[in-house]
């Protein structure tokens, strides 16, 4: 790949103070950004354009659950046993659904597709570039955690079947057990006794050495309290996700360094335990020290309302710079991917986007999106339209 650089642009780097300057691509990745670089290749001229990092969702459903198709091809939730460890979802995303080009259009260059909510223990994330034509050459970090579900979803689902759990103690009950019967798995392998292969308990086992966060679905106060509560007892690395009412506990989290993920944040309150939803929740939790990440949950809310999501926030009282942290830096240090994106600085991928100007205002654009330094989409201003490179071979 032949060497560029994008010149004139104003650049939020996210790390680091905005500046009105270069940036060279070489190879897929950034080989210098800042106000006094020579350019270097092509020159693409920004003429005062906004250049970011690409933005990233940190937890989606995105080619599980396409939209429009009624459920008919959803493979989201595998609502056959309550423990589904060994399920990945990395076997059942489709990149050709429609929500990878809208999720372009809105400059979002990474997403972490997480199994659906149904069971206690739903099976394996995977975090993606969001274009390519097979998984194999989108995928930056699989598994990227281990997903569960705490609150009404488990119980609703297996209540209806007459079935444990069918309360949220039998819930927590089911995660204790299955931890325990990975931690003896994990004793015997220690002590050299050799064991039958068993994916559920072996990506369990992924999640007690803190090789992958166990990412906890969980809505109200007292879910998030349970959540704390198994995670001191078997000692992995937390993620909350959704954390509606995490405002509750936010001195606790803040102590604690949990990250929340906070979002859909464009929804009714449609059950329950989103009573406490609020777009004023994201600013609660980062004025206490919380460390956010805005997530859509699409299809939930559009994958390209992402950012739209984070300007409703700050106007609720969010920082702006936070603001924009919770949809770059912050997700990319949950999925374990920081070293790679979230931040326009040397030796990262080259995910870039061109924005008409600030983001955060409604009224900007995403006009041109790199990933790995190659362009994927330019909005076409005669069409009215972005216009998304062919999946096929790079």
């Amino acid at each position: 790949m032949s060497a560029f650089s994008i010149i004139n642009a104003h650049v939020i780097p996210i790390e680091g103070e905005p500046y009105d300057g270069t940036v060279v691509v070489e190879d897929g990745r950034i080989a210098a950004a800042g106000p006094g670089i020579d350019p270097v290749g092509e020159r693409l001229d920004a003429a005062g354009q906004w250049l970011l990092p690409g933005f990233v969702d940190a937890h989606v459903h995105l080619g599980m659950d396409p939209e429009g198709e009624n459920g008919a091809t959803a493979d989201v939730n595998e609502m056959t046993d309550p423990v589904t460890a060994a399920a990945r979802a990395i076997d059942a995303v489709d990149p050709f659904d429609p929500g990878f080009d809208d999720a372009l259009a809105g400059g979002v260059t990474t997403v972490n597709v997480n199994p659906g909510s149904a069971n206690p223990i739903g099976g394996l994330a995977v975090a993606l570039h969001t274009h390519g034509r097979y998984l194999e050459e989108m995928v930056l970090r699989s598994p990227s955690g281990l997903k569960s579900a705490l609150g009404e979803n488990p119980k609703r689902i297996y209540g209806e079947k007459k079935q444990t759990p069918s309360t949220r103690l039998g819930t927590a009950m089911v995660i204790r057990q299955a931890f325990a019967a990975a931690q003896d798995h994990v004793a015997k392998i220690e002590a050299g006794e050799r064991v039958d292969r068993d994916p559920k308990l072996e990506a369990l086992a992924m999640v007690l050495r803190r090789e992958i966060p166990w990412r906890q679905h969980a809505h109200r106060a007292d879910d998030i309290a349970t959540a704390l509560r198994i995670a001191d007892e078997f000692g992995y690395e937390l993620v909350l996700d959704h954390g509606t009412e995490a405002h509750v506990l936010a001195d606790v989290l803040a102590e604690r360094g949990t990250p929340v993920l906070i979002g859909p944040l464009f929804t009714t309150k449609s059950k329950v335990e989103l009573r406490g939803r609020s777009l004023a929740n994201p600013g609660k939790l980062a004025a206490a020290g919380v460390d956010i990440s805005i997530i859509t949950d699409h299809p939930v809310v559009p994958i390209d309302f992402l950012v739209h999501q984070a300007s409703l926030s700050v106007k609720e009282g969010l920082d702006p710079v936070t603001a924009l942290r919770s949809i770059t830096i912050n997700p990319a240090r949950v999925l374990g991917l920081a070293d790679r994106i979230g931040s326009i600085e040397a030796g990262k991928d080259a995910d870039l986007v061109l924005w008409s100007g600030d983001p955060l205002d409604v009224m900007q654009r995403a006009r041109r999106v790199f990933i790995g330094g190659r362009t994927v989409m330019e909005y076409d201003d005669a069409a009215r339209a972005p216009r998304v490179a062919a999946r096929g071979a790079a």
